[in-house]
């Protein structure tokens, strides 16, 4: 098992001026950093519905209520009204342009938070896995953890309802081919939703989910203290 870097295609051109948007890692620093509830609060922003940040303060009352003594208040404060100003620019731009956005920073808060358990050298972005005398997957994968071993592979979705049988076949042919090599990858999908939504979205699913983790909104933090756990 080897990874390479992924074709300079006209689409990874694009995609990569998003990725190096500013926005995109400013953003995704705040939700490294951000509670379960924040990252609910960001990601409704997103959505474009509304940019009135006096709206979306009062739809979210808790996270911007005056902050009570003491530093951690204030600081939990400070961060729900910086996610809010990024969530706003993100919600500002083009519907075409939000998506990418949207898509990009999901793939930048993985990274940041893989990054925070294994060191920034070892996660990569936009890989390709290869394995001997099996032909490689054309799309890379979003996020991987490169290190002797202990491989992990994570395709990253801004919503349940990018959950597909293609990603799912990806993803299970990369651990089936990794355990046939006696090689250890973890496999998982990291999408920017509620658990709830992606279970639906799974239970409906034909492709084999057995052994392909998910990392939903609620538990994006456990990127940082173990790798994806299997649905």
């Amino acid at each position: 098992m080897r990874f390479q870097d992924a074709a300079k295609d006209a689409r990874a051109v694009v995609y990569a001026g998003i990725q190096a948007d500013p926005l995109v890692a400013r953003v995704a620093a705040a939700l490294a950093e951000a509670s379960p509830d924040q990252r609910v609060m960001a990601r409704a922003v997103m959505t474009g519905e509304t940019v009135d940040p006096d709206g979306w303060r009062a739809m979210f009352p808790t996270l911007f209520a005056a902050a009570p003594e003491g530093p951690t208040g204030a600081a939990d404060l400070a961060l729900s009204e910086t996610l809010l100003a990024c969530a706003l620019e993100v919600a500002d731009r083009g519907d075409e342009i939000r998506n990418q956005l949207r898509g990009a920073i999901v793939e930048a808060v993985t990274e940041r938070l893989l990054a925070a358990r294994v060191g920034a050298p070892s996660v990569r972005r936009e890989r390709r896995i290869l394995f001997d005398g099996v032909r490689a997957e054309i799309h890379p994968y979003d996020v991987t953890v490169e290190r002797d071993g202990a491989g992990e592979a994570y395709d990253c979705k801004w919503g349940a309802r990018g959950i597909n049988a293609d990603v799912l076949n990806q993803l299970d042919d990369a651990r089936t081919h990794a355990a046939d090599e006696d090689e250890r990858l973890v496999v998982a999908l990291v999408v920017f939703d509620a658990q709830l939504s992606c279970a639906v979205r799974l239970a409906r699913q034909t492709a084999p989910t057995a052994g392909i983790g998910l990392v939903s909104l609620e538990s994006l933090s456990s990127l940082a203290e173990a790798p994806g756990r299997a649905t």
